[in-house]
């Protein structure tokens, strides 16, 4: 790990508390951008890998239960980006109070922050008795849409502890701190694996419950990552000090993170939601389009896992340098991202290329046409790595700075515009599945194209958080 910013700040002394400390006086030393990027992806990384173990523990049940856990993982990915409502808003406020040197208002804004997004998981519980019927939405047979609610349903029971989880650690990364975040995620993600085996087979004495375990074992990671991360705070161990909740509820506080973050939540659910459309599309052409698609997605998840990475350096060295009245250095924090991520997304693109068939194999396709069409997915999804890779970094630089308006407008046109609206335009009967993935690359050089123009126009330098 190198010591030497990676943003071409040279190295001073810490700023101390207080807003104006480190403002045209000596420059805190920030982290660079693989000092920060590097734990991110490591923790991503893990993610996906429990993700593709659990997808293997499940693909064993038969082809129906990785439907219907393939189909409610995508709908409660609704809940985070719901949650981005306060998510995004956390990291530009947080990094931005640390630029400027005030540990105080950091603190104040994280406890709003857990505040919110407790709330707003709350609220989205009211959809338990219904995730029947929200599965049965994507146009899956009944059997799927059953068993992809109960999976659906035992997750959001898990909701606060995840909002919980998931706001600290945004909170910690916007302040820099991005290695307990991931020491926090193994130990929550070795226990998810020896839990996903034991509740999918009913091993070492636990009920066997078959596909519905993997969604218990995912909640109960959920608990355990957000009692490590409180107990860490409320210890004052953090980077980020525990103030308590008398400003949890503060209007001012909460508009301040509102303001910033719902254009993303908009974004995010925008998003998701055309996701769940292209999958009915996908279903349109039978059950085995369908799974290759989702073995597409679970290797997508690793092609992901870089690219958060160097969004999340990018959104925290962009709103620290705001913050600390140094817009050249956010600039070029934000190009150095994208060029990290350029880089490393474009040998992730190649490496999935050449081992496309035995990744298919590995992920569970099983029957030529399945196999045949998994493996064009791959195809497909590794030539889309470097537009991902601009996307990413320059959308979470954007992010950091408090500019989510314009990434919303990107995701929209890319999304609706090229990825959907080309794919109903060569639905079935005219072509078929491969042609209608192929939109994908349309919309990944759309938005790759849109959020390259604005970050080098520079108008986000000039907003306000």
């Amino acid at each position: 790990m190198s010591t030497a910013p990676g943003d071409g700040s040279p190295p001073g002394p810490p700023a101390s508390e207080g807003r104006g400390a480190g403002r045209g006086t000596g420059r805190a030393r920030r982290p660079g951008v693989w000092e920060l990027a590097w734990p991110s992806m490591t923790l991503f990384a893990l993610y996906a890998l429990v993700g593709v173990v659990d997808f293997v523990f499940v693909s064993s049940l038969g082809t129906q239960a990785v439907a219907g856990v393939g189909a409610a993982l995508q709908i409660h990915f609704l809940a985070f980006a719901l949650l981005s409502a306060v998510t995004t808003g956390t990291v530009a406020v947080v990094a931005r109070e640390f630029g400027a040197g005030d540990q105080g208002a950091a603190a104040e804004a994280t406890c709003a922050s857990v505040a919110l997004s407790s709330l707003l998981a709350l609220a989205m519980m009211a959809a338990i008795p219904f995730t029947t019927d929200l599965v049965g939405l994507l146009g899956v047979a009944p059997a799927v849409a059953g068993l992809g609610g109960t999976c659906l349903a035992t997750l959001l029971l898990f909701n606060v502890p995840f909002a919980v989880e998931v706001t600290l650690t945004t909170a910690l990364r916007g302040a820099g701190d991005v290695r307990t975040p991931l020491l926090v995620g193994i130990a929550a993600n070795v226990f998810n694996v020896i839990l996903d085996y034991a509740l999918i087979f009913g091993a070492w004495g636990a009920p066997e419950l078959g596909a519905p375990g993997s969604a218990l074992a995912t909640g109960l990671s959920f608990a355990l990552a957000a009692l490590l991360v409180t107990a860490l705070w409320a210890r004052d161990t953090l980077l980020l000090p525990f103030r308590g909740f008398r400003r949890a509820f503060d209007t001012r506080l909460a508009r301040r993170l509102l303001r910033v973050g719902l254009p993303t939540a908009v974004e995010q659910v925008a998003f998701n939601g055309g996701l769940l459309l292209f999958l009915t599309i996908v279903a349109e052409y039978g059950t085995e389009p369908v799974s290759a698609y989702l073995i597409g997605v679970r290797i997508l998840s690793f092609c992901f896992v870089p690219g958060f990475g160097f969004a999340t350096a990018a959104a925290t060295l962009v709103g620290q340098h705001l913050g600390a009245d140094e817009p050249d250095l956010a600039l070029r924090a934000g190009w150095r991202a994208m060029r990290g991520a350029l880089a490393v997304m474009g040998c992730v693109g190649l490496a999935i290329v050449i081992a496309a068939e035995p990744l298919a194999g590995w992920f569970g396709a099983a029957g030529a046409s399945t196999v045949a069409l998994a493996v064009t997915f791959i195809y497909i999804l590794g030539a889309a790595q470097p537009l991902m890779a601009i996307e990413f970094s320059l959308g979470g630089a954007l992010r950091g700075a408090g500019d989510t308006r314009f990434p919303l407008v990107a995701i929209l046109t890319g999304l609706f515009g090229f990825r959907l609206g080309g794919a109903l335009l060569v639905a079935q009967p005219l072509f078929g599945t491969v042609q209608a993935v192929c939109c994908l690359l349309l919309d990944y050089a759309v938005k790759a194209v849109l959020l390259s123009m604005r970050f080098a126009r520079g108008r986000w330098q000039r907003v306000v958080v």
